[in-house]
């Protein structure tokens, strides 16, 4: 990068630092540090609630996402705005009302301390994990840039956000939330604006547009019903629901933005303009992935865009790179060409339109097949590296494409909204695992400022756990699937757990409790014999702990309703 970037990336993300700090400043009481004084208005808990859910992975994955598959996973959010209003009916209400820290601590009114303590520890241990992807992510940035090892970005990553989060908790949070959010919906505008300016050959939007359709990236909608297939209209709307309802209702990260709010009103509105706003943003995101396809079919794709992970190859494996380079080269130079082809023929309607559109997928076809096997001899080097490079190829548009002084701008922007997630994740898994775990089996009266140190340790250790986490990220491919994988694990189970305590007011602490471990075993083995794609897994672990405790009422009587 240039002098200039490097300057506008450290200055972004210093002025943010020090705004946190700054806003943060002088805590006093759990009740400041968690939930803000219960003092933020709609619009900061809708920013907070949007940018603790848009992290990193959602602006660095999501392009590359679309570019390999299309924009299909839009469809992953289409049960989102009906979730939210089941949530401000049903979720909301009883959370404000009974003002509390965790959305754990009602579990504990409603049934025991036990299934409090079990479904905060399936929350803990599924968000720890995610949030330790979500630092990975902005790592990437550093190590590709620097050309650093990865280890130690992760460290830097994870490192920098702690000083505001640890220092001010819930209040800077959100107000930081606020400031990058509106940096990054900007800066990503402009980005996309960019990318149809510098399109090969002075083609336009339309014909961008064109040459994506014709490559199957839009895909938005697929209305075949397949149990495995991951992204499509009914996993969507039915798992995508249960998925939603269960991380909008029941995680912490985001319970903890909504509890801020100053009331049912304020908490409510910020959750579904969440609903309303969140599709049409993520579209936006995934079709700067269709259209960088559509530049790269213009121009020639480098043949892979982790340029460290080919260069290890390049060494170690010589003669096996030259011959995938010869290939790649011919078929580049074909695919650039049949492109322009079909943008010419598409103008005169030439009637050889039709012909030239299939030779263009079979091309697309080979370079796919050459890339996967790329992709095949890297994995099988000994180099620690990442499965694919999905995550690369924004990367790779925005460093060797966009001018000066923007460069540096987005990678700030990538380092931001990772922060905006990972900072709210952190607050939540603090909150959760004082007030859900240590002050329950720690017996003594502590005074306002023993909590909030406590507080602010088990901070510090949840940041240490997760960059941890980030270690081991390498191996997971898209990172935006493999944190809705790792989530959908666990969604069901939780959320189940909550939908009897709302609805089914027979069963008690002891059955539910049985119930949500048996499912919790379900869903893993129904994810590992690979039965259903993993958006369905939430709809599984819900409905299980459901059935299991309803089917219990036939042999265990609850003691309460023993008359």
């Amino acid at each position: 990068m240039s002098n200039i970037d490097w300057f506008v990336l450290i200055f972004t993300l210093l002025a943010v630092v020090t705004y946190g700090v700054f806003i943060g400043r002088g805590q006093k009481s759990n009740e400041s540090y968690l939930k803000a004084d219960n003092k933020m208005p709609w619009y900061i808990v809708l920013l907070g609630i949007m940018a603790t859910q848009a992290s990193a992975i959602t602006f660095l994955s999501a392009p590359g996402q679309a570019y390999t598959d299309g924009m299909r996973f839009v469809q992953y959010y289409f049960g989102l705005p009906l979730a939210m209003i089941v949530i401000c009916i049903t979720f909301i209400p009883i959370f404000q009302r009974l003002n509390v820290y965790t959305a754990y601590e009602y579990l504990e009114q409603r049934f025991d301390k036990k299934t409090r303590v079990l479904t905060s520890l399936l929350f803990l241990f599924s968000r720890g994990l995610s949030t330790g992807i979500s630092i990975y992510a902005p790592s990437i940035i550093l190590s590709s840039v620097l050309n650093w090892n990865i280890y130690l970005t992760n460290v830097l990553t994870g490192g920098i956000l702690l000083i505001y989060t640890y220092v001010g908790g819930a209040k800077a949070i959100a107000h930081t939330q606020k400031l990058q959010f509106l940096i990054i919906i900007g800066t990503m505008a402009f980005a996309g604006y960019l990318l149809v300016q510098n399109m090969p050959n002075g083609v336009g939007f339309s014909d961008a547009l064109y040459l994506a359709g014709k490559s199957g990236k839009l895909n938005v909608i697929t209305t075949d019903f397949d149990w495995k297939d991951k992204y499509n209209i009914w996993s969507g709307l039915i798992g995508g629901f249960f998925l939603a309802l269960s991380y909008f209702g029941t995680d912490q990260s985001q319970v903890g933005r909504y509890i801020t709010a100053k009331d049912n009103t304020n908490a409510k509105m910020g959750l579904l303009l969440n609903g309303l706003v969140k599709i049409p943003m993520q579209f936006a995101i995934l079709l700067i992935g269709a259209l960088l396809f559509a530049f790269f079919s213009l121009k020639p794709a480098p043949i892979y865009f982790n340029e460290r992970s080919y260069q290890y190859l390049k060494e170690s494996q010589p003669q096996q790179a030259d011959v995938f380079e010869k290939e790649h080269q011919v078929l580049e130079q074909q695919f650039n060409n049949q492109s322009k082809l079909i943008l010419d023929q598409k103008e005169n309607q030439s009637a050889k339109l039709n012909q030239s559109i299939a030779s263009f997928k079979t091309t697309q076809t080979a370079i796919k097949a050459l890339h996967g096997r790329v992709e095949e001899a890297i994995n099988k080097s000994n180099y620690n590296a990442e499965k694919t490079d999905t995550n690369y190829i924004f990367l790779y548009f925005v460093k060797n494409t966009l001018p000066v002084g923007m460069i540096g701008l987005l990678f700030a922007v990538i380092f931001l909204a990772s922060w905006g997630s990972i900072s709210a994740a952190l607050n939540s898994l603090a909150a959760c695992s004082l007030k859900d775990v240590h002050l329950i089996f720690n017996k003594k009266q502590l005074d306002d400022a023993t909590e909030l140190r406590y507080s602010r340790l088990h901070t510090l250790a949840w940041g240490i756990f997760s960059i941890a986490v980030a270690m081991f990220a390498t191996q997971m491919g898209s990172l935006i699937e493999a944190v809705n994988v790792l989530g959908s694990l666990f969604y069901g189970p939780i959320l189940g757990i909550f939908l009897v305590a709302f609805y089914f007011k027979k069963i008690d602490g002891m059955l539910v409790f049985i119930s949500a471990i048996l499912s919790e075993i379900a869903v893993i083995t129904v994810y590992e014999l690979d039965i259903v794609s993993f958006l369905w897994l939430n709809v599984i672990g819900a409905a299980a702990v459901i059935i299991f405790s309803t089917v219990g009422l036939l042999f265990y009587r609850p003691k309460a309703l023993n008359s």
